[in-house]
């Protein structure tokens, strides 16, 4: 069993010692045709081994390649819940999407490629069971190692490297927090932290909208770490090397300050 370290002077408003009756996965899909059957299966088997009963859902967004009939072939064998878009909007539309059709009272977010191990989910769950918190992050940070190696590439994901702690940074200044990775793809909340609540974002600003409303909530977020091998860009990564990083600026400033709507 994983340890980790509790502030017991803090609360987490959502934060409950109940067991989990239903996991809900959500994974956005588009153009994963390389990964998709593999990640699901590994993903499928470890869900298998859990004390408590899982739905997977993906969200296919009209691939240019053949994942979605890659799915479509696998859909009864891994019991999956398939959403198909007319058209790709990003991660996070598709993510919201999986939301509104989840029944969980757990959530987690995965992705259709192979950078994470979906072994690591089972540690990362111990805390929202046990009440600890509402919110967990699957840090890839790891203290005097490069998160992000590509082994075609040097200079892009120093840079990346370097983005991601700069970005961070902020997150921590402006929340009081201190966090290592709130872009991780593993991000795990009692379904009750966003009941009621609107979500907005489309692309990988995505992530910064449920960390940002999720603390504004009441959310003590705790971090365990998780293996992580990064993809490259030739590999299918999808973060827009100057686009999206100033989505997230924006992003920042608006789930600060803005009004967090309830519907």
């Amino acid at each position: 069993m994983y340890s980790f370290s509790v502030n017991k002077k803090t609360t987490d408003s959502f934060a409950v010692k109940r067991p989990i009756k239903l996991l809900s996965v959500i994974i956005a899909a588009y153009n994963e045709a390389n990964t998709i059957a593999q990640t699901l299966a590994r993903l499928h088997v470890v869900l298998e081994t859990l004390n408590c009963s899982s739905e997977i859902i993906v969200v296919e967004s009209n691939s240019t390649d053949k994942t979605r009939e890659i799915l479509q072939n696998i859909e009864h064998q891994l019991n999956l819940k398939l959403v198909f878009q007319d058209h790709p909007q990003g991660k996070g539309s598709a993510v919201r999407l999986g939301m509104r059709q989840m029944s969980g009272d757990v959530f987690l977010i995965y992705d259709a490629d192979a950078e994470y191990d979906p072994a690591d989910i089972p540690k990362l769950l111990e805390p929202i069971e046990s009440g600890a918190t509402s919110f967990v992050l699957g840090t890839r940070h790891e203290k005097g190692r490069s998160m992000r190696v590509m082994d075609e590439h040097r200079i892009r994901p120093a840079l990346m490297n370097l983005a991601h702690k700069f970005f961070t940074g902020l997150i921590n200044v402006t929340f009081f927090v201190k966090l290592t990775d709130p872009f991780t793809m593993y991000k795990i909340f009692r379904s009750e932290v966003f009941s009621g609540v609107k979500l907005v974002s489309n692309r990988f600003d995505f992530d910064w909208e449920l960390v940002c409303k999720a603390i504004r909530l009441g959310c003590k977020p705790i971090e365990i770490p998780v293996f992580y091998k990064s993809r490259s860009f030739s590999e299918g990564k999808k973060v827009r090397f100057f686009l999206d990083p100033m989505t997230w600026l924006i992003a920042l400033l608006k789930f600060r300050i803005g009004r967090i709507i309830k519907t």
